[in-house]
C-alpha cells in the first residue's frame, strides 16, 4: 500500500487487533472525507490475547488470516499492506521541543514539516532512552505535534510561510518491544506487511474528537476489552496519553465466577443486559439459569465503580491534577449500564458532560455498502486508516550482517541507521586513523596523526553501497568493518621551524646554514625519527666549530665574529660575521700574549672609554629616571633599581673601573636587542644600562609613556650585570 494518497481507488487497510476481537476496514480518502468501502469483524476462538497484549501469535494471525479473506472476497482484490495500532500497555510519553534554523527566509513545504516532526520524534527517543530504567526495549510507535512556530511565534500550520526559525511541541509515545513484534509477526502470518503503526487512543481520536473540539480541555476513553485506553486535549491540540488495563472483560471474568460459566457465555450475558430485561443461559453443569438485567448491574456495581474510578484518576493526573470538562466514551467496554454516570461522579462533573459516542462522530464517514456498522466499536478502526494519513509511522525489517533488525521508519532510513540499530560500531564505518604521535618543540606540545585507513566496505542487496544508502524493508545489507591506517611517523627535518635558515657571513661569503635541532637534550640530524614524547628544542644559532664543519673549511686562527675575537664554541646568530684564517692553526693564546706598548696603548683606551662609559650611563639612567618617575603605576621595581643604582654609582669611580680594566682586560659581547643582535665592546664587563650606549633609543622621545626595560623576559634591572646571548626588550609602553 505503500504510496497510498487521496484518491478513489487507492485503499487503506485498517486492522483493529483488540483483545476480544479483530475489526478490519478498508477505504479511501477523497475531499477530506473517508470513504469505507468494507468492514468485517471476527472474534477471537480463544483467549489468545489479554489486556491488549498478543499471548498466542498464531491463533491471532489464524484470525486475521480470516478477517483479510473476508474482504478481499467483498472487494475482489487482494490485500498486502495493513495499517495497526497498539493497545496502551506499559505506555510511556515524551513530550518535546525540535527546532530548525535556516541562513535565510526560507518557504516551509510539506516535507519541511514532516522532517521537523521526524526531528522531534528522534529528540524525543533520546530522552526516553536516558529515562529508561527498565531491562526493556521500546519502541515509538506514535506521535503528535502540539504546537507549531515560526520565528518564536505559534502558528496554527507553517506550510508556505517564510521563516528563518521552525520548531514543533512534540508529544511521543513508545511501548515496549514484545508489543511491537507481537502485532507485527501476527500480521506477517496473515501474509500481510504493516505500512503504519500507531497508538489505539490516537487512532481513536482522529474520529471522536475532531480538531474543532480540541480547544476544550477534554479526555478521550477508549474502553476497550483489556484495556482503557485516555487521551487529552487542550488549547487546540493533544497535550497527554495514558492507560489502564482495566476494561469490559475484567467485568466478564466476575460473571464468569458468578453464573459459573464459560468465558463465551459470559460475555454474551454482559452484551445482552444492554438490551434486554431477562437472559437465558446454560451453567457449566448443563443447568439452564435466567439472570436479569437489574441483577447483572448490581453484580458489576462495584467493579464498575473501581474502574471509573481508576479511569478519572489517570485522567487527573495527565491533566495536571485537574478534572476535564467532559469525556467522550469509545469501545465496547463502555458500554456498560452505569459507567458514564459513575465516570462522571468520579470527576465531578454533570453527568450529561460524559458521553458515549458512536454514530454521531461518523457522520463525516461515508459508507459504501450495506448495512453498515454505525456505533462505537468503529471509532477505532476508522481513526487506524485517518491515522496513515497523518503520519507514517512504521517499523521494517532487513537484514545486517546476518542478523534481523528492526527500524522505525521515518521514510529516509539509511545504512547508517541500521548500523546503529545492531549495535555496530560507528567506528568501523569510518576509516580510522593510525597511532598519533605527540611530543613538544620549544616547550610548546605538537601532534602528528596517523593515516587514514580505508573505509568500510557496504553492500546492500550485494550492489555497492555507502552509509548514506536508503534501506528499505526486506533489505539485505553486508559491511565489512574499516581499517586502521598507519602509525603516524615523522623525520625531525620535516618541522616547519627547521625550513628557515640562518643567513651569516663567512670569510667574506655570504652562506645559508640550516637551523639544527636538539633532542632529548642530544643534537640529532634531519633525518632522526621523532619518538613519542620527544622534547624537541630548535637552535637559532650555530658555534664556530660548527660552522667550519658545514662549510667544510678547516678552522684557523685569528677567530673573528662580528670583528671581536671569538673562540670555537663562540655562538653565531642570524646576520653575524665570521673570520678565521685558515692558515694559521687554531691557538686563543695570540688573544694574552700582547706587548707591553700595545698593554698601556689598551689600557689607557679602555680607561678613558670606562670614564666616558660610567658619564654615559649616569645620564641615561638619570633620564630613565625621569621618564619612570612619571608613570609610578607601571608596576615596575624602578624604586629598587634606583636604590642600587645610587649605591653602585657611589662606591664605583672611574679610576676603580680603569683599574679593573687594567687587571682583566676588555672582552666583547653579543647581546639581542629588539630581535636584532648588538655587539658590546671597551669593556671588561657590562651592565644593563650599557646598552643604551650602543643603541639609537633617544630617551627624551617618550611622547608621555613609561619605559619597559626586559632582559630574558623578565623586568631588568639597569645595573644587572649582562653577559654573552642574552635577550633584552626596550621600548615605550
Amino acid at each position: 500500500m505503500a504510496g497510498v494518497r487521496e484518491g478513489q481507488g487507492q485503499l487503506v487497510f485498517g486492522l483493529d487487533i483488540g483483545t476480544r476481537s479483530i475489526v478490519g476496514t478498508v477505504g479511501y480518502l477523497n475531499n477530506g472525507k473517508f470513504h469505507v468501502l468494507a468492514q468485517r469483524s471476527k472474534e477471537h476462538e480463544t483467549r489468545a490475547m489479554l489486556d491488549g497484549q498478543i499471548h498466542d501469535i498464531g491463533k491471532v494471525g489464524e484470525t486475521i488470516t480470516q478477517v483479510k479473506e473476508q474482504l478481499e472476497e467483498d472487494l475482489n482484490r487482494k490485500l498486502t499492506e495493513v495499517c495497526i495500532a497498539a493497545a496502551g500497555r506499559v505506555l510511556r510519553t515524551v513530550t518535546t521541543h525540535a527546532e530548525q534554523s535556516f541562513d535565510e527566509d526560507h518557504e516551509v513545504t510539506e516535507e519541511d514539516i514532516y522532517s521537523l516532526a521526524t526531528l522531534g520524534v528522534e529528540q524525543a527517543y533520546e530522552e526516553f532512552l536516558k529515562n529508561n530504567d527498565t531491562d526493556m526495549k521500546f519502541y515509538c510507535v506514535g506521535y503528535t505535534p502540539m504546537r507549531y512556530y515560526m520565528n518564536g511565534y505559534q502558528i496554527g500550520n507553517l506550510e508556505g510561510h517564510k521563516v528563518k526559525n521552525m520548531a514543533v511541541d512534540l508529544i511521543a509515545t513508545f511501548l515496549p518491544d514484545d508489543v511491537v513484534d507481537g502485532l507485527y509477526k501476527a500480521v506477517e502470518i496473515a501474509g500481510l506487511h504493516a505500512a503504519n503503526l500507531t497508538l489505539e487512543p490516537i487512532a481513536a481520536i482522529q474520529v471522536a474528537i475532531p480538531e474543532k473540539f480540541r480547544m476544550l480541555n477534554m479526555a478521550l476513553v477508549d474502553v476497550g476489552a483489556g484495556t482503557s485506553d485516555i487521551s487529552i486535549t487542550k488549547d487546540g491540540t493533544i497535550t497527554a496519553y495514558g492507560m489502564i488495563p482495566v476494561a469490559g472483560d475484567s467485568l466478564t471474568d466476575i460473571i464468569v465466577q458468578h453464573c459459573l460459566v464459560d468465558f463465551d457465555t459470559a460475555e454474551q450475558i454482559k452484551r445482552q443486559a444492554g438490551v434486554q430485561e431477562k437472559i437465558e443461559y446454560q451453567d457449566i453443569m448443563g443447568l439452564t439459569q435466567v439472570i436479569t438485567a437489574k441483577e447483572v448491574e448490581e453484580m458489576l456495581a462495584d467493579h464498575v465503580q473501581e474502574m471509573a474510578e481508576q479511569v478519572a484518576a489517570c485522567i487527573r493526573e495527565l491533566n495536571g491534577e485537574k478534572s476535564v470538562s467532559a469525556v467522550f466514551v469509545v469501545g465496547g467496554g463502555g458500554m456498560i449500564p452505569g459507567y458514564t454516570e459513575r465516570l462522571a461522579k468520579a470527576l465531578d462533573i454533570v453527568k450529561e458532560r460524559v458521553a458515549i459516542r458512536g454514530q454521531e462522530v461518523l457522520q463525516s464517514i461515508v459508507f459504501e455498502m450495506d448495512n453498515p456498522r454505525r456505533d462505537s466499536m468503529m471509532v477505532t478502526p476508522i481513526g487506524i486508516c485517518l491515522s496513515y494519513y497523518e503520519q507514517s509511522n512504521n517499523f521494517i525489517f532487513v537484514e545486517f550482517n546476518g542478523k534481523r533488525i528492526k527500524l522505525y521508519d521515518n521514510g529516509k532510513l539509511t545504512v547508517a541507521d541500521a548500523a546503529v540499530q545492531s549495535d555496530f560500531s560507528n567506528e568501523d564505518l569510518f576509516p580510522k586513523r593510525g597511532k598519533a604521535l605527540t611530543f613538544t618543540v620549544n616547550g610548546k606540545s605538537r601532534i602528528v596523526r596517523g593515516l587514514q585507513g580505508e573505509a568500510a566496505i557496504i553492500k546492500v542487496n550485494e550492489n555497492p553501497a555507502d552509509i548514506y544508502s536508503q534501506v528499505h524493508n526486506g533489505d539485505h545489507i553486508e559491511v565489512n568493518p574499516s581499517t586502521a591506517g598507519d602509525a603516524a611517523e615523522l623525520e625531525l627535518g620535516r618541522l616547519p621551524e627547521l625550513a628557515e635558515r640562518l643567513h651569516v657571513c663567512v670569510n667574506g661569503a655570504g652562506i645559508e646554514l640550516p637551523k639544527t635541532a636538539s633532542v632529548n637534550g642530544q643534537l640529532e640530524n634531519e633525518f632522526y625519527a621523532v619518538q613519542e614524547g620527544d622534547d624537541i628544542k630548535v637552535r637559532n644559532f650555530y658555534t664556530v666549530q660548527e660552522v667550519a664543519e658545514f662549510v667544510d673549511v678547516p678552522l684557523g686562527g685569528k677567530i673573528l665574529v662580528n670583528d671581536t675575537p671569538a673562540k670555537a664554541d663562540t655562538r653565531v646568530y642570524e646576520n653575524f660575521t665570521l673570520n678565521w684564517d685558515v692558515n694559521s692553526e687554531v691557538t686563543f693564546a695570540d688573544l694574552e700574549e700582547e706587548t707591553e706598548e700595545d698593554a698601556e696603548q689598551r689600557r689607557a683606551a679602555k680607561a678613558a672609554v670606562a670614564v666616558n662609559t660610567e658619564e654615559s650611563k649616569e645620564r641615561i639612567i638619570s633620564e630613565i629616571h625621569l621618564q619612570t618617575e612619571s608613570f609610578p603605576e607601571s608596576g615596575r621595581t624602578d624604586t629598587v633599581a634606583d636604590e642600587k643604582t645610587e649605591e653602585t654609582t657611589e662606591e664605583t669611580t672611574a679610576s676603580e673601573t680603569a683599574a679593573e680594566h687594567e687587571t682583566t682586560g676588555p672582552v666583547k659581547i653579543t647581546v639581542i636587542v629588539n630581535k636584532l643582535p648588538v655587539v658590546l665592546s671597551g669593556k671588561s664587563s657590562y651592565v644593563f644600562v650599557d646598552v643604551f650606549s650602543f643603541i639609537d633609543f633617544d630617551l627624551k622621545n617618550s611622547g608621555g609613556r613609561g619605559i619597559v626595560t626586559k632582559l630574558n623576559g623578565r623586568n631588568a634591572e639597569y645595573m644587572e650585570p649582562l653577559k654573552d646571548g642574552d635577550v633584552i626588550e626596550i621600548y615605550w609602553e
